[in-house]
């Protein structure tokens, strides 16, 4: 595409955005106000599991089994504690059967076992006081979550001599969706007013503040109406919320400050409002849909996986991006053509202006820039050694399974499950359930002699076959913890021994190993499309090959930090009192995924701002070193600024009592901080400066691409009577109000 012809689709777009503003905005809020009807009710449709492959051995075996022996997978715990009279006194006994026959007759539930039918010792704590009744909810997940908010109250608290308090995973997955929800509203609660204070803070102008919460509040409101849509072809995590939250207010913001930033500097320069409109459009609106673009490709390399709550976060992660770029590039410059000089109204930083100088804008960042570039090798050394250090305690990071305890201490859910754990005989999380399907009974036995001989088993239970079929399943109970390394290693030997039969392992432990191996399956699909999205896009940008190679070797290098600390907090459990969690000595396996692919989209996203303006400044002058100072100058200021209001929306995420989204919060927030104040500030100047006019090298065939379909800030000329001396004259003597 050439110039003139990018040129004229600008411009038509300009004027389709700008022609009838008001129309525009009205049209905004008439899809703002379907989207609150269309979301409605999204949080009661959304799932608190998703991290089992869907398509493994051990995701059959679990169904297969609830199928054929639902006591077998039971969901739903009932820890009836007898107030010291002992579980097998005449009252408590009475009162136990009776709970059991209410919970057996509801139509909904099926499989109930208790102490007081079996009198398996399994089932009964050690000192005797406390006693369970197991049963499992049929459904999904969704529907699960519906039975126990049914269920709970009905058996929760005093009955005659006993106490009970509700527990299992069905129990743990309500008690994750209920806080998740209500630690979303205070966290908004908290980022709100802060990035409101901010944003002031930036801008100066309450009014230009108020534009960025407008462009967030339409994406995260329009991406609850797609989840609420989605949810209607497939199950979609609770988690997902959280990242629509977060990414919706901090994309808005980084988009908004980028557009609305261009515009006051077109303002100041001297057009009138509708050509600094166009202006800003051909500039800052290229990079941000540029940006976008990366940040989605990124978001979309989770749909590789199998695990819908990998997914989820691509579906809400997508949504939220194209959404937040498109009311940034129709709905933005509508308001900002409306409004023209009035963006600058309600000035709250008059007073401090006339008591001093205001300093030309971005001098700090230039002067830095050209510090490191004087120092090139000392600061790209130090820096990279410096983000290698802070990334090594992942070298002993641990992958486990989310259970009870990313719950916070006082939920009830979280409570009886630690009071099995510590209580009650055995290890009856940790057992490792093999399912057998025709089988005969000779066949059988052979085979039970086999796994009881390797030597990480106890002892197998079983077999319990089920009445009309050949299905039977055994029951291992391992030496080691329930999802340790050696209970892992069991998982796989079993599976190794021979059977002339269909064999199927589950357990906590079969399910980690499958999640595990789907993820490093899928992980080298996923990296690989992020890599080619980036590279490409990047190119396209800039038209170098050597700089896209560096975007993606320093975004990632940027993420090291953001991995160190998450172990050496979440895993090894330091500043878990003051941060409130219960750390479990692992990292849920598929957060990493998750963290990675948010991360390095966001760390793109200021990658992007920042080449986009060193793109421009080189394309006028083809000074390298003062391209690279100009891009800092005028990015620097608003990186920082974008990553502060990002950070601060994500620890609010963090403020969540729930472990992995507190873990979700405050490492992303660490990896936006680092990526803009060290990776953009010193580590990019550094290397370009390294890496010379070379940076801008590119083969002769790529270039010729790069003319015909490339973008860049710089590639249309200005507007009648504009000279790039008289723009950046303008500049150095606009209002300070345009410097934010």
């Amino acid at each position: 595409m050439s110039e003139v012809n990018r040129g004229a689709a600008v411009g038509g777009w300009t004027r389709a955005v700008t022609a009838r503003p008001r129309l525009t905005l009205l049209l905004a809020l008439l899809f703002t106000a379907l989207a609150v009807v269309a979301g409605r009710g999204v949080a009661d449709r959304l799932s608190s599991g998703g991290w089992e492959a869907p398509d493994s051995q051990s995701s059959y075996a679990t169904a297969a089994l609830a199928r054929h022996f639902p006591a077998s997978q039971p969901n739903l715990v009932l820890l009836v504690d007898s107030r010291g009279a002992g579980a097998d006194s005449p009252a408590v006994v009475a009162q136990g059967q009776d709970l059991t026959r209410r919970l057996a007759a509801d139509p909904d539930v099926t499989g109930v076992a208790s102490y007081w039918g079996t009198h398996a010792p399994v089932l009964r704590a050690k000192d005797g006081r406390t006693a369970l009744i197991t049963a499992r909810l049929r459904g999904d997940d969704n529907a699960v979550a519906k039975e126990v908010k049914r269920i709970a109250p009905a058996y929760r608290g005093a009955h005659g001599p006993v106490t009970v308090a509700i527990g299992g995973s069905a129990a743990v997955r309500h008690d994750l969706q209920t806080t998740i929800q209500q630690d979303l509203v205070r966290a908004e609660m908290i980022a709100l007013p802060i990035t409101l204070v901010l944003l002031v803070m930036v801008f100066g102008s309450a009014v230009a503040a108020l534009l960025p919460l407008g462009v967030g509040i339409i994406a995260i409101l329009g991406t609850s109406a797609v989840l609420r849509g989605v949810t209607e072809l497939t199950s979609v995590s609770v988690f997902a919320e959280n990242l629509t939250t977060a990414l919706g207010l901090g994309l808005a913001i980084d988009y908004a400050l980028f557009i609305v930033r261009r515009f006051r500097e077109e303002l100041a320069a001297g057009l009138a409002p509708r050509p600094a409109v166009g202006r800003t459009l051909r500039t800052a609106g290229r990079t941000v849909l540029f940006s976008a673009l990366t940040v989605a490709a990124s978001l979309s390399a989770m749909l590789v996986f199998p695990q819908y709550f990998l997914r989820s976060f691509a579906y809400a992660g997508i949504a939220v991006v194209l959404l937040a770029a498109g009311a940034a590039l129709i709905v933005l410059p509508a308001a900002l053509a409306l409004l023209g000089t009035r963006v600058n109204a309600l000035d709250l930083r008059r007073v401090l202006r006339r008591r001093r100088q205001a300093p030309e804008p971005g001098a700090g960042y230039a002067r830095v820039a050209r510090l490191v570039m004087r120092r090139a090798p000392l600061f790209a050394v130090g820096a990279v050694a410096g983000l290698l250090v802070l990334g090594l305690p992942f070298l002993q990071v641990t992958f486990g399974t989310a259970d009870d305890r990313q719950l916070p201490a006082a939920a009830e859910s979280h409570q009886v499950q630690v009071q099995i754990r510590q209580e009650f005989p055995g290890s009856p999380d940790g057992a490792i359930t093999v399912l057998t399907e025709g089988v005969a009974p000779a066949q059988l036995s052979a085979y039970e002699r086999r796994i009881a001989a390797l030597p990480d088993v106890v002892r197998v239970d079983g077999p319990i076959g089920a009445a009309g079929t050949s299905a039977a399943y055994l029951t291992v109970l391992p030496k080691g913890e329930a999802v340790d390394s050696g209970t892992q290693g069991l998982v796989r030997q079993i599976r190794a021994v021979p059977a002339e039969f269909r064999a199927s392992v589950t357990g906590q432990a079969a399910v980690l190993v499958d999640t595990k191996d789907a993820i490093a399956h899928k992980l080298p699909w996923a990296a690989g499309i992020i890599a080619l999205v980036t590279l490409l896009l990047v190119f396209l940008l800039t038209g170098s090959v050597v700089i896209p190679l560096q975007a993606v070797l320093l975004n990632a290098l940027s993420l090291t930090a953001m991995f160190g600390s998450v172990v050496w907090v979440f895993q090894d459990g330091h500043l878990s009192g003051l941060l409130g969690f219960t750390s479990t000595g692992s990292i849920e396996t598929t957060l990493p995924v998750l963290m990675f692919c948010v991360a390095f989209g966001l760390s793109m996203d200021y990658g992007v701002f920042l080449l986009s303006r060193i793109k421009e400044e080189y394309d006028r002058t083809g000074d390298h070193r003062s391209s690279i100072v100009f891009g800092l100058q005028r990015t620097g200021g608003l990186i920082t600024a974008a990553a502060v209001i990002l950070a601060v929306v994500m620890v609010a995420i963090g403020t969540s009592r729930v472990a992995n989204t507190k873990m979700l919060g405050l490492g992303i927030a660490l990896a936006v901080l680092m990526d803009a104040m060290v990776v953009r500030t010193l580590l990019v100047p550094a290397v370009m400066r390294l890496t010379g006019r070379a940076t801008w090298w590119a083969p002769p065939a790529l270039r010729r691409f790069h003319e015909r379909f490339g973008i860049s800030e710089g590639g249309t000329p200005a507007p009648e009577g504009e000279t790039a001396e008289s723009r950046r004259g303008g500049q150095r003597e606009a209002e300070p109000a345009a410097r934010s």
